[in-house]
């Protein structure tokens, strides 16, 4: 990261982390010793900050605790949407209840999704991610979730209007073949899998 810096490229970190705030995720990279801003990071959440106050929708949050104050400045009482993301131990079948209560119970759903990975890796090993819960709540309601993260389009083209370049001038790098590179692809950029993280040998991208 540091030659690409020093190089003069254009660097922005695209990243479905919903666990934490962007200054929280940014603090524990910079303790690892990577040179990262807030500014240089895109993420889910201040996305889907950005359509609910466009949209003046009221979100129910399924989330993650500590990711909770990306939404500070949001309206939050008399529910008429849900916002899901990786809550991890959250993921009861009581707050998903609850998310479909609120799902079923208006006219025209909204439901938002900070993005649709199967999985993820951590230390302690591979973990479901927030699309499974989302497609549960798909199935349960009838609808389609709104996603704001990886691999949705409008995700890339936010990160690239950030960085003021072009599609074709960038190449996505990641380890989700889906996510990173099939959702970059798809926006029009060049894409790279590294073999590292959560990369798997079965997994390959088809035309």
């Amino acid at each position: 990261l540091n030659r690409i810096k020093a190089s003069g490229l254009k660097l922005q970190f695209c990243t479905n982390e919903t666990q934490a705030t962007r200054e929280k995720f940014v603090k524990k990279l910079q303790g690892m010793g990577f040179d990262i801003s807030v500014a240089e990071v895109t993420a889910p959440a201040p996305a889907a900050c950005r359509i609910l106050k466009e949209r003046s929708l009221r979100p129910h949050l399924l989330v993650h605790d500590d990711l909770v104050p990306e939404f500070a400045e949001i309206d939050k009482t008399n529910p008429n949407c849900v916002v899901i993301g990786d809550a991890a131990e959250n993921f009861t079948y009581a707050n998903l209840n609850e998310a479909f209560r609120v799902l079923i119970g208006v006219e025209k759903p909204v439901f938002i999704s900070l993005g649709r990975g199967r999985y993820y890796k951590e230390t302690d090993g591979l973990k479901l991610d927030v699309g499974a819960y989302m497609k549960a709540l798909e199935y349960a309601c009838d609808i389609q979730a709104e996603v704001v993260g990886k691999p949705a389009k409008m995700f890339f083209e936010t990160a690239l209007a950030e960085m003021g370049i072009p599609p074709q001038q960038a190449i996505m790098i990641g380890d989700d073949i889906v996510n990173d590179v099939g959702g970059a692809q798809r926006c029009g950029m060049r894409a790279l899998q590294v073999r590292t993280g959560k990369y798997r040998s079965v997994h390959t991208l088809h035309p």
